[in-house]
């Protein structure tokens, strides 16, 4: 259960980690001639990040990649609709991107799970 709880709150904190850094650089970030470059590595560090954390707290990948993606998915949702007023800095523009970005992450740890995950289980 503990180990659970760790993935959850490395979540959460990844989250809050992208929050902040869309925040402080979403203006660089966020734009259209840099998106597939944006979500390639990030689909790359997710997919590689998600195998080192299952295996490192021992947890199941498949139930280890639902509670890492959960906070993700059930936030930046919200985060989408008050887009304009959470991230000032940002063109409006760039919200269908953020909106892709987040998906694209919650898919790269979900590649990762599943291609870690032991067969016969």
């Amino acid at each position: 259960m503990f180990a659970r709880s760790r993935v959850l709150l490395v979540g959460i904190a990844f989250w809050l980690a992208g929050t902040i850094t869309i925040r402080l650089v979403g203006h660089r970030l966020l734009v259209p001639r840099f998106a597939i470059a944006l979500y390639a590595i990030s689909f790359v560090a997710m997919f590689l990040l998600a195998l080192r954390l299952f295996r490192a707290l021992c947890v199941d990948a498949v139930e280890g990649v639902t509670l890492l993606a959960l906070p993700t998915l059930i936030l930046d949702p919200i985060s989408c609709l008050f887009f304009a007023s959470l991230f000032p800095n940002v063109a409006v523009s760039g919200a269908g991107i953020f909106g892709g970005w987040m998906l694209i992450c919650c898919g790269g740890a979900v590649a990762g799970a599943w291609t870690g995950r032991t067969s016969g289980r």
